[in-house]
């Protein structure tokens, strides 16, 4: 795989476990997980159990610390983990993630699938700032869903490699 190169890195790992009648948001930080062709072992989403019924092209969300940055310097007031993202990433840009794009992260291997349209469950965040449409403000920068090719352990600081597409 020479072809391989570093993009970026995994600045937070998120997970949130299933809680009665809790949404997938926000996720809460953890150093390492196990990336199953499911998802993150510990992490739960409803929607995407119940709605998207474990739909595999949506195991994966990622969102770029950039975006969150971003979208803080707009009053949004978020942090990583709260719009959902199981990988907050660092040095790839959110326009780099494209369908079909493929990535290393650790002894994991994703592909992208879509984007994750922004949806009314973010409205249950805390802080996103008074009078703000979070929504409306998250229209084609809420992140990327991912399907996992490859399972494998994930660190939090790992390198994020781009791959050949198939």
């Amino acid at each position: 795989m020479n072809s391989e190169r570093s993009v970026g890195r995994v600045h937070q790992i998120n997970v949130k476990p299933e809680s009665a009648g809790e949404r997938g948001l926000p996720k809460h930080p953890v150093n390492r997980v196990a990336v199953k062709k499911t998802g993150l072992i510990g992490d739960f989403n409803r929607w995407r159990h119940e709605e998207a019924h474990d739909d595999p092209r949506s195991a994966v969300l990622i969102m770029p610390l950039e975006m969150i940055q971003e979208l803080n310097h707009e009053g949004l007031r978020i942090q990583p983990g709260d719009i959902g993202e199981n990988f907050t990433t660092v040095g790839i840009p959110y326009d780099s993630f494209a369908p079909g794009k493929r990535y290393s992260i650790g002894g994991a291997v994703i592909k992208i699938t879509k984007p994750c349209d922004p949806c009314n469950n973010l409205y249950v965040l805390p802080n996103i700032g008074k009078g703000k449409d979070i929504v409306k403000a998250m229209y084609q920068r809420r992140g990327w869903y991912a399907s996992v090719e490859q399972e494998g352990n994930v660190l939090e600081g790992d390198n994020i490699k781009e791959l050949p597409q198939e």
